[in-house]
């Protein structure tokens, strides 16, 4: 599924912008990736390593120690649900929100269909004569989220860290800004031009109860200086995290580095890992991420 890491692999600078934060529900991790020359990577959602002991999940938002009045996500209204593409396998629906912290002036194209005004896109897949939610994106702020299949004890997993792919730009907060998104049901991929010049594409190209891989490309004039992808996540505590520890393989080096994920000083990684190694209260089943076989392009 991953082969064996090519002899010619390239490093990324990685850069930790995290802070702390008591709040369980603002993205306080804040890790971004930069090589001008990268068009290609792998991110994969993968199981955490204690999701075969789980007997109870949990997933529940936590606001103990939040305060969002003055978030626009949290106005009141009715919601509205589009199912923009259905066959007996796949749908893809989209979700209008009374508010959100960005306007939603992105477009997204389904064959000649075309909708507007929508903040959250939801892919979901029959398997096993199941309905499984395994992949959504934001739209007008660029933030996805995956997941791989649950396990049959579990039955549903919860989503942890978010991550963007393109130029992250700072808009209030980390933003991937995009003009459209395109979605090909046929090979599962999505394509997105972004604002500031160059485009996007993400393939779902594996899924399983172990896994998500995604293959991830960049093309055209990509604004410089910037970094090509970013992953958001929140720790509060050991116990109360989506995120809790980093582990990284610097090129030719015989291991790997590990660290606390507000301890990480940042470096150079050629696979870099962001989970948790015992269970949290909050997001219990949300899978690891991993960002890895940075490539040039052209293949």
């Amino acid at each position: 599924m991953i082969p064996a890491p090519p002899k010619d692999e390239l490093s990324v600078k990685v850069q930790n912008l995290s802070e702390p934060e008591v709040c369980a529900e603002k993205d306080n991790i804040d890790i971004r990736f930069m090589n001008p020359e990268i068009r290609r990577f792998k991110i994969q959602a993968i199981q955490p390593n204690y999701i075969g002991m789980l007997r109870e999940d949990r997933y529940l938002p936590d606001w103990a120690a939040c305060d969002m009045t003055g978030d626009p996500v949290f106005q009141s209204g009715t919601p509205r649900m589009v199912t923009i593409y259905e066959t007996p396998s796949l749908w893809v629906v989209g979700h209008v929100f009374p508010g959100f912290w960005r306007p939603a002036t992105v477009p997204v194209k389904i064959g000649e269909r075309v909708e507007e005004g929508l903040h959250l896109i939801q892919v979901w897949m029959r398997v096993n004569e199941r309905a499984e939610e395994v992949l959504v994106v934001y739209p007008p702020d660029g933030y996805w989220r995956a997941r791989p299949l649950p396990p049959k004890h579990l039955g549903w997993t919860a989503y942890g860290s978010s991550f963007m792919v393109g130029p992250v730009t700072q808009e209030g907060r980390p933003v991937v800004a995009l003009k459209e998104i395109r979605f090909d049901p046929e090979t599962k991929t999505f394509t997105f031009p972004f604002r500031d010049g160059g485009a996007g594409e993400l393939r779902l190209v594996h899924l399983d109860i172990d896994r998500m891989v995604l293959e991830a490309k960049l093309s055209g004039n990509l604004p410089k200086n910037t970094p090509f992808a970013a992953l958001r996540s929140m720790y509060i505590t050991e116990t109360n995290n989506d995120v809790a520890r980093i582990a990284w393989r610097e090129k030719d080096k015989p291991r790997w580095g590990e660290a606390h994920v507000l301890d990480y000083p940042g470096g150079e990684a050629t696979e870099f890992w962001a989970g948790r190694h015992v269970a949290s209260r909050h997001n219990t089943s949300a899978p690891d991420m991993v960002f890895s076989r940075f490539e040039k392009g052209g293949k």
